[in-house]
């Protein structure tokens, strides 16, 4: 799964009926393996990511550097989809980027290694779920406290920092479950269900 990340400026004068669709939160578009999310952003901008389900070599095939072409390859994507979904492609005033998503399995771990260690995105890479950033200050955190807590004995630090990020970096890997939720093959209605749930919770 890749995501190409557009945007369109001056949304309400320059894309009316774009800025209409995406309102003034959020917009998902989704069918099984491809969509979009649009939100609005500061300054009058609406951000999309286009996500499709498509094998690597698929996008090596698209120069991004031609921005016409690209637009329009990844548009060719949404043919039959509203023109004002497909204009947040077409339309966009910033030459989209590619943003490929790659993830370590759920229970990645290794042995220990005498002086080394790793955190965030090297230690346990997911797919995008909200967690990222904050997993790996948490692990600086950790790692951090193990380190004044054994000034003396740094394996026995490494040791115990591991010990508690492994399990913990495990559970959080379970965020792909919500992406194929969200982008499986009952799409759109995966994140209906996950909406209604949280309104609920909320109620």
């Amino acid at each position: 799964m890749s995501y190409v990340d557009t945007c369109l400026h001056d949304v309400d004068t320059a894309h009316p009926r774009v800025a209409g669709l995406v309102g003034n939160g959020a917009l998902y578009a989704l069918v099984p393996g491809k969509g979009f999310l649009a939100h609005r952003e500061a300054g009058d901008v609406i951000h999309t990511y286009v996500v499709l389900h498509r094998p690597a070599e698929w996008f090596d095939g698209i120069d991004f550097t031609d921005v016409p072409a690209a637009k329009a390859r990844v548009a060719a994507e949404f043919d039959g989809w509203a023109p004002e979904l497909r204009a947040l492609i077409t339309d966009g005033d910033s030459a989209p980027v590619l943003r490929s998503i790659h993830e370590l399995s759920d229970d990645h771990r290794w042995s220990r290694v005498p002086g080394v260690t790793l955190l965030g995105d090297a230690a346990h890479a997911t797919v995008p779920g909200g967690d990222g950033a904050n997993l790996a200050m948490l692990d600086g955190a950790e790692l951090g406290e193990a380190l004044a807590a054994h000034p003396d004995d740094t394996e026995k630090a490494l040791t115990a920092y591991e010990s508690r990020m492994f399990p913990r970096s495990h559970k959080a890997a379970a965020a792909h479950r919500t992406v194929d939720l969200v982008f499986g093959a009952d799409a759109p209605a995966g994140v209906i269900g996950l909406f209604s749930q949280e309104r609920g919770a909320s109620a």
